[in-house]
């Protein structure tokens, strides 16, 4: 079963730096467009960035846009999120998931989240 495993957060100032993981098992992830999301306090899950299958295809979300970037490495069945500027809005659990495009809609497997939050 498609599984994914996040690791990285943790606590960090504002301005700060933090690189998110997530391995990847279960499916055949070069076939799979990767995501992250995330979800603070109170509010409902949102879309944050996205890689296509070979990882040259981008998104974003536009509070992210220029502070965070999303890769992947096939061979290791793991995508990454590097997280610079971070804002104190920035705070959530961030999850990895799975899908067919990088069409944030399309996103159906998800990992447990990692717990980021970030002090001003």
């Amino acid at each position: 079963q498609v599984q994914l495993v996040e690791s990285g957060g943790g606590l960090v100032q504002a301005g700060g730096s933090l690189r998110l993981s997530c391995v990847a098992s279960g499916f055949t992830f070069s076939g799979k467009a990767m995501g992250w999301f995330r979800r603070a306090p109170g509010k409902e899950r949102e879309f944050v960035a996205a890689v296509s299958l070979s990882g040259i295809q981008l998104r974003y979300s536009d509070s992210v846009k220029g502070r965070f970037a999303i890769s992947r490495d096939n061979a290791k069945r793991t995508v990454y999120l590097q997280m610079n500027s971070l804002k104190p809005e920035d705070t959530a659990v961030y999850y990895c998931a799975a899908g067919p495009t990088t069409t944030p809609t399309d996103f159906g497997s998800w990992g447990q989240g990692t717990q980021v939050t970030v002090s001003s």
